[in-house]
């Protein structure tokens, strides 16, 4: 009686039909082998090609992040900045000056100049600003007490272009800027007992007038706060 093989591989009698078995096992061997390098150096390359792809993506992100900053930084506006007044506009061609009593009172006040440029006025200063709808006279003059400078636009002569223009001139504080319906100039620039009438936003009178009479101390409380008291209507 032949004796069985071992279990395991499967023999044959054949010594030739044999080694083509094991050379058979071993090439799939191989092949399974290649298979799973191949597969690893898809998955590496898969990774490469990732990280390259993180890599531009946050590279381009931090170009763009530094373009907005360099760009916020050459296009904001800088701002304006004047020294305080000394309150003698006497050689400004076209300035007014006045003599006004400065109490605070209840109710409105009928002034002498339109707009305001000083007198009578609520004990409630007016938070200086910009504003896109006319501002209480009685408030404003409060503000023109304190240092400020109130510019006034006829809304029905001025068009947007010029009110940035006006902006762009003024100082981030103790300025107001409001639309006046009908008033006799298109604008018209105030401070306490003070006032300049002006044809148009370019006049150069505008600047003048800022650099005497901007937080001058004239006024009867010079130093005083143009903020933390009440908003016109339309404050931007």
């Amino acid at each position: 009686m032949t004796p069985n093989p071992p279990s395991g591989k499967r023999q044959s009698g054949n010594p030739a039909t044999q080694s083509e078995i094991n050379l058979t096992v071993k090439q799939q061997r191989e092949q399974q082998k290649q298979q799973k390098l191949a597969e690893y150096q898809r998955q590496l390359a898969k990774r490469r090609r990732n990280k390259a792809t993180w890599w531009i993506v946050g590279v381009t992100a931090a170009i763009v992040v530094i373009g907005v900053v360099v760009a916020s930084v050459i296009l904001t506006p800088r701002p304006v900045s004047i020294a305080r007044g000394d309150g003698d506009g006497a050689g400004i061609t076209g300035v007014e000056t006045f003599d006004h009593t400065a109490n605070h009172v209840e109710g409105e006040v009928d002034y002498e100049q339109t707009p305001p440029a000083g007198g009578d006025h609520n004990a409630a200063w007016l938070n200086c600003g910009v504003y896109s709808e006319p501002v209480p006279n009685i408030n404003a003059v409060h503000s023109l007490e304190h240092g400020a400078v109130w510019v006034a636009y006829d809304p029905a002569q001025v068009d947007q272009a010029e009110v940035d223009a006006l902006k762009a001139q003024l100082p981030s504080t103790y300025t107001i800027l409001a639309p006046y319906d009908d008033i006799d100039s298109p604008i018209v620039v105030s401070a306490w007992d003070a006032q300049l009438k002006v044809e148009s936003a370019d006049d150069e009178r505008i600047g003048e007038f800022l650099q005497a009479y901007w937080r001058n101390v004239n006024g009867p409380e010079p130093n005083a706060t143009c903020a933390g008291a009440i908003d016109g209507p339309g404050k931007l």
